[in-house]
């Protein structure tokens, strides 16, 4: 049986809580930003959970997480 390996891309965009919950970065902030506003720009800062209908997926992405 092969060894069960991290999705290093996986284990560098998410983050898992203590709690079992997955937090993410935001999207859509990292080039054009000259058209966005800066209400919408200022609202893209932080990180926000993974959605649960995409759990399974990043799971398998992070088995020892």
């Amino acid at each position: 049986m092969p060894k069960m390996k991290t999705k290093k891309s996986a284990s560098k965009r998410f983050v898992v809580r203590p709690g079992g919950t997955v937090k993410r970065g935001q999207a859509f902030k990292r080039h054009i930003l000259t058209k966005k506003t800066t209400k919408n720009k200022r609202q893209l800062r932080g990180t926000v959970g993974i959605h649960a209908s995409d759990m399974s997926s990043v799971r398998a992405m992070l088995p020892f997480a």
